[in-house]
Order: structure tokens, then sequence, then C-alpha cells
């Protein structure tokens, strides 16, 4: 389970070591709010497209080979824009590692899933949620250090070396997982698959906290920023956001093992307490951006591996690469689409209600579900 985990942190550590870090110390390739949206969105963009091609990729001829390819693949993309700086590389370069990650990402996850038995679901994911959770933490802090001492190009050469060697230890460790024989499916069983409430529920969940992740992570050093907080202090405080989730997300596992805790309420408290913390982000000065991280990071903490553990209960053994890239599919989709969202409000009119129209998008989901629940006839004894 170790390079799972490191290939985990891998992908956690480079997509937010980065955008945390954009905004602050990339001028020349960074000129508007609008163009570090499209940066931010570029990384899962390439993600939306590829993520479900791979996992399906992965069902045929195994997770392990795509993970590890996609791992070699991610420290090309990195070493790109480590030897060519320019603004224009770094725009290719965040596009070749949104591929990648699409590779190992949910071929890491179907792994997960497969070497845990369905009645550990909960801890294995809320396990390798906690240590893509540490990437999220370090990433801020470490990679504003790093950009601060030798650029952004130091940040790509270090993500370069840190995938090449995750790539080699998985080769060496991950068992060889042979694809299980699968069924014929025809595109009316996949649709009605993917179009069923035990999938739709939890992936629209997870898109949720994720778009609300990025845009923490992405936004936050921005609002910082204005209330005069230096870059590391910044980054900091974002990581707060990161820390939090990763205490959560094992609790939160363990929980929903034991019995103590439903999928539903689960989730339905997590993307509460993400939108209240996206309204904290609107509060001025330090007090907004720690009080919004905090909120933010346990709400995503209780999404997470609720939202996975259920994806993975739901699917046949044989199809979870399929399903887990489809999933990651729908947290792309909220991963790109969270910032352009904000970035674009904010553009219009202030950055205060770009995190006010996302909080209100979260809280859609709980309060229909709660209305639903409320108007349904009481069943008669």
């Amino acid at each position: 389970m170790w390079p799972l985990y490191a290939a985990g942190f891998t992908t956690a550590f480079g997509a937010h070591s980065v955008a945390a870090n954009l905004g602050g110390f990339s001028e020349d390739a960074v000129t508007s709010l609008l163009v570090l949206g499209g940066l931010l969105a570029l990384y899962d963009g390439a993600e939306v497209l590829l993520k479900p091609v791979f996992g399906t990729l992965a069902d045929r001829i195994g997770a392990r080979p795509v993970m590890i390819g996609g791992l070699i693949a991610f420290a090309a993309a990195s070493a790109l824009y480590a030897l060519a700086d320019s603004p224009g590389w770094l725009w290719a370069a965040r596009l070749g590692q949104g591929a990648a990650a699409s590779a190992f990402s949910p071929s890491a996850s179907a792994l997960v899933a497969r070497l845990n038995p369905a009645a550990k679901h909960g801890r294995a994911f809320g396990s390798y949620g906690f240590h893509k959770s540490i990437g999220y933490t370090l990433g801020p802090l470490l990679g504003g250090v790093l950009v601060w001492a030798g650029g952004l190009r130091l940040l790509f050469a270090v993500m370069a070396v840190l995938s090449a060697v995750v790539a080699a230890w998985a080769a060496l460790t991950v068992p060889a997982m042979p694809p299980l024989p699968r069924r014929r499916q025809t595109v009316l069983d996949l649709a009605r698959r993917l179009t069923s409430r035990a999938f739709l529920a939890p992936t629209a969940a997870l898109a949720g906290a994720t778009a609300a992740l990025s845009v923490g992570v992405g936004f936050l050093p921005v609002s910082g920023a204005a209330a005069g907080l230096g870059t590391v202090a910044t980054g900091a405080a974002v990581s707060v956001l990161a820390a939090c989730a990763a205490v959560v997300q094992p609790a939160a596992g363990r929980a929903l093992d034991a019995g103590r805790l439903t999928t539903r309420t689960g989730l339905t408290t997590g993307l509460l307490l993400t939108s209240a913390g996206l309204g904290c982000a609107m509060l001025p000065g330090l007090p907004g951006v720690l009080s919004g991280a905090a909120l933010i990071g346990v709400g995503t903490g209780l999404i997470t591996p609720l939202g996975f553990a259920a994806l993975a209960a739901s699917t046949p053994a044989e199809r979870l690469g399929q399903t887990m890239g489809s999933a990651e599919l729908g947290r792309e989709l909220g991963d790109a689409g969270g910032p352009l969202l904000v970035a674009a409000v904010a553009t219009l009119t202030t950055l205060t209600y770009g995190f006010a129209a996302l909080a209100v998008i979260l809280a859609i989901g709980p309060a229909c579900a709660f209305v639903t629940h409320r108007g349904r006839a009481p069943t008669p004894r």
C-alpha cells in the first residue's frame, strides 16, 4: 500500500504546490484572476478528458502498469518546464502533468479497493486520502519555500525527481494484479450504472468537495495577499485546509467501517461544512482565511473517503477502474469548474462574491435532500 500512498501524495503535492504559488510568484505568466483560473483549471481539464479512458484501460490490462506509466509521464512533464523556463512552457507542462495524473490517480484508487476487503474500504480510502492530504498540506508551504529559493523551475525539478522515485518504488513493490474476467457490457449497461443514484450521489459530493478544495488552495492566498500577509504566511494558512482534511479522513473511514457513520449523513454534513467554510472565506483578513481553510478541510475530509468507499461498494471488482475513472471525471469537473466559476464571478464583481457563488451551489444539494425528505409521506405502520 505504501507506493499507492506515495502516488496519492505525488498528485496532490504536484497539483497544489504549483496552484498555491502561481498567483504570487509568476507575474509574467499570471496577469489576471481569469488567467490564474485558467492555469488552475488546465491541469484538471486534461484529467476530465482522460481519466475515464485510463480507468477503462486499467480494467483491461491491469491497474499497476497504468499507474507506473502515468508516474513516469508525470516526471517527464515536470522536467519539461524545469529545463525550459517560459510562460508558454508552463502551460504545456501543466497540461502534461494533468494528462499523466489522469493515468495513475484512478489506477491507484482501483488498487486500493482491490488490495483491501470490502469491510475495510472506509479505513483504506481514509488512509489513502490522509496521505493525499499530506501532499495538499505540504504542497503550498514547501512549494512556497522552493519557489522562493529557486523559482518555479526548482519546484518542477523536485516534482520530476519525486514522481520518478515513486514510479521505481511501485515497479519494485506493488504486486501484479491481473485484470479480472469481465462480463460483456453494453453501452446501455454502462449508462445505467453511471446514472444510478449509487454512482451519482457520491460523485456529485466528491465534485463539490474538490471544487472547494481547488478554490481554497488557489484563491485563499489571493485573499491573504490582499490583507497584507506574506507568501510563507499565506502558504501556511492554506496548509491548514489540507491538514484538517488529513486528520478527518482516517477517522471518517473508521467510523464508516464501524457503522457509527452512514454515507448519507457524512456526505451531507461534509457539504454543509464546506459551504460554511467558503462563507467564512468572505470575511476579511487572517480570520477569514484561517476559518475558511479549516472548515473546507473538515468538510472535504468527511466527503472523500465516504464517497470513494460508497463507489467501491456499488461496483463489480472487474469494473473498478472504469468506475473510479468516471468518478474522477466528476471530481475534475468540479476541480476545473470551481476555479473558473470563482474567477469569472470575481472578474465581474469581487472575489468575495466568487466565494459566495460556490458556497450557494454546494448548499443546494443538502437543501434539496432535506426538502425531499420532509416532503415524503410517512410510511403506514
